[in-house]
């Protein structure tokens, strides 16, 4: 028996793999593809015969899961024949993800410190970009990485408060993957004014 090679798969959490037909360069007679994979927790069955069903790959954990798919041909033509097994990977890695940012109060004219985005995702690369429904306080808005440090700023009497929505991207095995957004919000108080009172001389 012969099998013919199999591309590797990269994908991310929650992607459909496509169904995959295995095919042979034998002919005269039947060949049957016996598969087995040795990570079920994917999304797909630890085992099959010929065509690997289509399957939503699974992982909701914050490292890529490898699974090693090994496929042996059993040529049959009178006799069976069993030929070199043929192995080949699916990677799946995890939906990006991004640390939970504290909401921060600051007064009018305060710095506020560099707000640097984190993750639990890990063999790979996270970027963020954000956006802030308030650029009046002192930020753009949207960006990109990091929030750099910046004067706050509230020239009225009440507080702003500006909401930040990050968004992280993954990207492991040249696959970028999406994940969940988070928000925080930025409250910009405004410069305590001194009252003044008119006295009436009687």
């Amino acid at each position: 028996g012969q099998v013919n090679n199999v591309s590797n798969i990269i994908v991310c959490n929650g992607e459909t793999v496509p169904a995959l037909s295995f095919t042979t360069n034998n002919t005269g007679g039947t060949t049957v593809f016996n598969w087995v994979n040795n990570a079920p927790s994917i999304g797909l069955m630890g085992s099959g015969t010929d065509t690997m069903p289509s399957f939503q790959a699974v992982n909701n954990g914050t490292t890529p899961i490898t699974a090693s798919i090994t496929v042996t041909p059993q040529y049959t033509n009178s006799i069976t024949c069993s030929g070199s097994p043929l192995t080949y990977t699916i990677i799946v890695n995890p939906s990006a993800k991004v640390t939970t940012v504290t909401n921060k109060t600051v007064c009018n004219g305060t710095t506020l410190a560099a707000i640097n985005f984190a993750t639990s995702n890990t063999s790979g690369s996270t970027s963020y970009s954000w956006t802030n429904d308030t650029p009046s306080i002192g930020i753009v808005a949207a960006g990109n990485g990091n929030i750099n440090a910046f004067a706050a700023i509230n020239l009225g009497t009440s507080p702003i408060v500006a909401t930040i929505q990050v968004t992280p991207s993954y990207t492991n095995n040249g696959i970028t993957c999406s994940g969940l957004s988070t928000s925080f919000t930025i409250t910009v108080n405004p410069t305590a004014h001194r009252c003044t009172r008119t006295v009436q001389m009687g």
